[in-house]
């Protein structure tokens, strides 16, 4: 009993001291980092990295020879390209076999019921000879209203169909918006980056070249569709018998003030730039400038061909022996056999128009017709794209 009572009572006295060394390792615990050993490697924070990755330009080239046939033979290393007077390097390459994203813009308003018929039976073409076999195709019909009719597929009878039941609307004629939504349609398909090409963006328009209503300006539109990449080609509707039959009347010269845009500097009266970019006097390329810097200001004249100038495509109107059906065979055929070429501009950030240049390095080369973008305007970035110049 007294040898119990005896570890009772020096039982605290001991647990104090076993405490006693505890206490003193907290106390002598540091209270900031670690300092490293001498010569071990000392492991930094993550970075925050941000990689800003600049899309590509795209640019479609057609080349034709003396007599007006398309021109296959021709490689990467026969093409020069240049952004600003700076050459670029071409990182993508390909000849008529990128697949195709195609939104076709499709007049209903009842100025052209009389086309209808015709315009109806078109919907074989636009899948067999534009499309081809790895595209797809969105369908807008415009008048007053806009309206989406078939959304994208790769489905030919989707779009067929849609074309055969194209229904006509009221008498407006919203030109510009049509195209403004075409536009943002397209921007949702995949985008070129250097890896891997993604796909060539198309706008196909059967339209008069007029516009009614809209209340987009063709000048925001056509710097939109510059900087997404969008090709715009044109059929030009004539609305009355009269018309399809008469001689054609020179195009109106666009509504450009005197001294607005001076013609693109250092350009030489090259095949470079084909006779397609000039029409009653007046050069496209200028036009095509002054309305992507001027973008609420109204362009007089044949929108459809200043649109078609702008991003590297055409406009074919139907008159004489051309109908609506051959001027669409003939845009499919351009199509899958024109060079496709990409690069990522090296100056990139520089605000303005930036112009785009296309040679070809061959011998030959006086003897060819080149057809390819003109260029594209950025805005600075205090600017609004939306804000005029």
């Amino acid at each position: 009993m007294r040898a119990r009572f005896q570890r009772l009572i020096f039982l605290p006295f001991i647990l104090a001291i076993l405490a006693l060394p505890c206490e003193g390792l907290r106390a002598q615990a540091p209270t900031g980092p670690l300092a490293p050993r001498p010569g071990a490697a000392v492991q930094q924070p993550p970075k925050n990295e941000i990689k800003v990755q600049v899309a590509l330009v795209t640019t479609p080239v057609t080349v034709r020879d003396a007599r007006g046939d398309m021109v296959h033979n021709l490689e990467a290393r026969d093409f020069r390209v240049t952004d600003q007077g700076i050459a670029q390097k071409i990182s993508h390459f390909d000849l008529g076999g990128d697949p195709i994203s195609l939104v076709i813009l499709m007049e209903t308003s009842s100025r052209i019921e009389a086309l209808a018929p015709e315009m109806r039976k078109t919907g074989i073409l636009f899948t067999q000879t534009v499309m081809g076999s790895t595209g797809e195709a969105a369908v807008v019909g415009f008048n007053d209203s806009v309206d989406k009719l078939q959304d994208f597929t790769s489905s030919a009878d989707q779009i067929e169909n849609t074309i055969a039941n194209l229904r006509i609307g009221t008498s407006g004629l919203k030109l510009y918006d049509a195209m403004a939504v075409g536009v943002e349609m397209l921007t949702s398909r995949p985008q070129a980056t250097v890896e891997k090409p993604g796909r060539r963006r198309v706008m196909l328009i059967l339209s008069e070249a007029v516009d009614d209503g809209s209340e987009k300006q063709l000048g925001e539109v056509l710097r939109q569709a510059q900087l997404a990449n969008v090709t715009i080609y044109s059929v030009g509707l004539s609305t009355t018998r009269a018309e399809l039959q008469a001689k054609p009347k020179p195009a109106r010269r666009p509504n450009i003030p005197v001294g607005a845009v001076p013609p693109p500097p250092g350009v030489p009266a090259t095949p470079t730039y084909e006779e397609n970019y000039r029409y009653g006097g007046a050069d496209l390329m200028a036009a095509v400038v002054w309305a992507v810097q001027h973008i609420h200001d109204q362009v007089k004249g044949n929108a459809l061909e200043v649109a078609a100038a702008g991003t590297g495509g055409a406009h074919l109107s139907t008159f004489k022996d051309r109908s609506i059906e051959n001027a669409i065979d003939e845009i499919g055929g351009e199509l899958h056999s024109q060079y496709t070429l990409s690069y990522t501009p090296t100056d990139a950030d520089v605000s303005g128009y930036h112009e785009i240049k296309v040679l070809v390095l061959r011998n030959d080369s006086k003897n060819l017709k080149i057809r390819a973008r003109p260029g594209y305007y950025l805005a600075p970035p205090e600017v609004s794209p939306a804000a005029d110049h």
